[in-house]
Formats: structure tokens, sequence, C-alpha cells
């Protein structure tokens, strides 16, 4: 978006209460999200609020926002939310075509956060609308990229990254002069096992790799930090986003996870965007824009940490970012079939069904085995996650511990 869009913007969202949708309101990012909006009533009027299956959660925050509509997309959890809601006019509803029909609600700002492939069908359902969409959802670009872009630019949609990482980079990128810019450099704290050895990595549990050092996460997206395939797919993520090719994409560790991204310029510049490690900072940037909002977030004092130190990503204890890359390259379906291979494999090592490194072993041979469609609309794409589903399965069968 340019200048005159954002003022457009501006001026028509500036005098009233911006109408908010969050998919996947119970979750990390969710729940930070409203921490900020409770803290702003005056700015923002909650219109839909959705979960997976924490119905405690949902009711708690239903009665703090009072929004026209709370969707619970296990079915089995209707009864209960319904009841929990009974006294309130709030209308009550579930499953996955709900949470599709609350982002068609009415409302200018949709948080996509629903971790992996489930969170697709919401954003692309506010895409098409025209909404502005805050992602926190990776699988809204790796999966769906050029069908997503082609969409958003269709309907007059706005994308803003929430990923701390890619949230940097739009801060710091000018979108006027992309000519000029050299490379993106997306940073990585490295993880819970940055020095930890493969040996020891082999029997790691699952209550180890979700333990991030910096960042307050979810299990899914810890574990993807573990293995580094979260930066993976933010590689992939960018790509898209930013529309650059994968050679100007760059990774470097920076275990203190300050400096958050930077954009390197022709001219030798570096431009980073710094900040602590609170998710409420990239969240309050997308909730406020094209402004900024106040956030309780602790202020960046340098002095007081002292140094800030970056490192190469090692290439073979964390293969992950090698598998991005090759997905990249071999282009339509194959980012997906990676994705798909990961969530499975993931959830296999949540539920100590494999070992810490199968996770990688099963991303690589789904990759590697499973041909490459071309991209050419959302069935296409359904059907090769279905097929990734499988085969990564097959695999973790095979190779249960």
């Amino acid at each position: 978006m340019n200048a005159v869009q954002a003022q457009a913007l501006k001026t028509k969202t500036g005098s009233a209460r911006r109408r908010v949708a969050i998919l996947g309101s119970t979750g990390s990012v969710g729940c930070q999200t409203i921490d900020l909006i409770a803290r702003n009533p005056e700015k923002y009027e909650v219109v839909a609020l959705t979960a997976l299956k924490n119905v405690a959660k949902l009711v708690e925050q239903a009665r703090l926002l009072s929004p026209e509509l709370v969707v619970i997309a296990d079915e089995s959890k209707y009864q209960e939310l319904k009841a929990a809601l009974a006294d309130t006019n709030i209308a009550v509803a579930a499953g996955a075509q709900a949470v599709v029909e609350a982002a068609q609600a009415d409302s200018d700002w949709v948080m996509s956060a629903i971790v992996g492939s489930a969170g697709l069908p919401g954003t692309l359902a506010a895409a098409k609308r025209g909404a502005t969409i805050a992602f926190a959802n990776k699988e809204t670009l790796v999966c769906a990229g050029p069908l997503m872009m082609k969409l958003c630019a269709e309907a007059g949609a706005q994308l803003l990254p929430v990923d701390s990482e890619h949230n940097a980079i739009w801060q710091v990128f000018d979108f006027e002069r992309r000519e000029a810019i050299s490379r993106l450099i997306l940073t990585a704290s490295g993880g819970p096992f940055r020095t930890t050895s493969r040996e020891d990595m082999a029997k790691m549990t699952p209550e180890q790799a979700v333990k991030h050092p910096v960042w307050s996460m979810g299990a899914k997206i810890s574990i993807d930090s573990a293995t580094l395939m979260n930066k993976a797919l933010e590689v992939i993520e960018a790509h898209f986003l930013f529309h650059m090719p994968p050679e100007k994409i760059d990774v470097i560790v920076h275990p203190q996870s300050v400096v958050h991204s930077m954009v390197e310029y022709e001219d030798g510049s570096v431009l980073a965007q710094m900040g602590t490690p609170d998710m409420r900072i990239p969240i309050g940037y997308t909730l406020a824009w094209p402004e900024r909002m106040a956030t309780p977030a602790a202020k960046l004092d340098l002095a007081k940490l002292g140094q800030l130190t970056f490192e190469q990503p090692d290439p073979v204890k964390f293969p992950a970012l090698h598998f991005a890359r090759e997905a990249m390259t071999k282009g339509g379906t194959a980012p997906a079939t990676l994705n798909a291979a990961n969530e499975i494999a993931v959830q296999a090592f949540l539920d100590k069904r494999i070992g810490f490194l199968d996770i990688e072993r099963i991303n690589e041979k789904t990759l590697n085995s499973l041909p490459v469609m071309a991209l050419s609309d959302l069935e296409v794409l359904h059907e090769a996650d279905q097929t990734a589903r499988r085969f990564a399965e097959e695999n973790v069968r095979a190779l249960k511990v």
C-alpha cells in the first residue's frame, strides 16, 4: 500500500471505532491481541471471536468484549458454549464453516491467528471481501502464496504481517523504491537447541523442545522454532509477501531476539527494526496501522542489554532452511507439501510417536517423494495437502518409537 492509500484508510477509520474479528482468539497471538484491545475500548469494537476448543477462555473473552458472534470450531463443544452464554445476546455457532462466516462478518480488520492450514479458509474469506488482514498464520502464504496475493490484489484486501520478522521488514521496507533493495535478512533466535549436539537433539522430549529461550508461543510454533522450520516457512512467506527472489532472502541467528529483521539496500545501508521480544509490539503495529499505538511492552534498554550477537545458522544441525529453498525452487504445490508434512510430523512428535530428528526425516522424504503440481486453484492445493498428510502419516507409523 502506498502513502495515498494509507492516508485514505486513516481518514476512513480514524473517526470511528475499528470493527475487529479475531480468528483464533484463545491462542497466544489472539490473547495478546485482546489484551491490546481491552486497553483501548474506545478505539476498537470486536465483532467476532473464534476458537478451536477452549470454551472457558472463549467465554471469558466474550464476556469481556461482547462480540456479536462467537464460534467454536470443535462442534462437540457447541452446547457447552451455548449454555455458558445463554444469558447474553451473543450469537453462538460451531464448525469450520462458521469460522469462515466469522471471517466474512462486517469487520474492518481481521486477525488471522489460527495455527496451521486450518487457518487458510478464514483468511481467504476475509481477503475476498477486501478486509485488512493481520496474519500470524504462516500457511496463508506458504501454502497459497500466489493465489492469496492475486486474490488480495483483485479484492483490494491488505495483508499486514504479525510475525515479528516480517513485521520488522514491513516497517523498514521502502515499497516506493523496491529496486534499491539488495536483500532481506530474517533473524532467528536459534531456538532451544542452538548449542545442542545432533546426538543430544535426537534424545530431546516435547517438554524440552517447547521451552523457547526467549519467546512465549504455542506448542506447534515452538517445535518449529526448535527445528528452525519456523524460519524456513518464514523464508517462503517473505518470498511471496515482499515479491523477493529466494536468493535475496538470508537468515542469520540472533539469540537475543532484539533485532527482529533487516533490509539491506544497494548503497550498503542496512535498516533494522528493534524492540524487546514481546509480540504485542508487532500485533499493535498491525492493529493501529497506519497509525502506531502504545503497548505495555518493556522499552528496549541497549546499555543494559550490553551486546547483540549474530551467527550463521548451522545447515547440518538444522536442514529445514535447505528444505524451504528446495520447495521454492520446485514451486507449485511443493511449499504446501512441505508444510503439510511438517504439521503431521510435529504433532506426531508432540504425541511422542516419533523422535525429534524424525521430524526433519519425514519432511525431507515427503518433499522429495511427491509430485509437484501447478498451483492453479484451491482444489489443487487441497489435493496436494491431503496427499502429503497421508504420505507423512504413513512414514510416522514406519518410524514410531
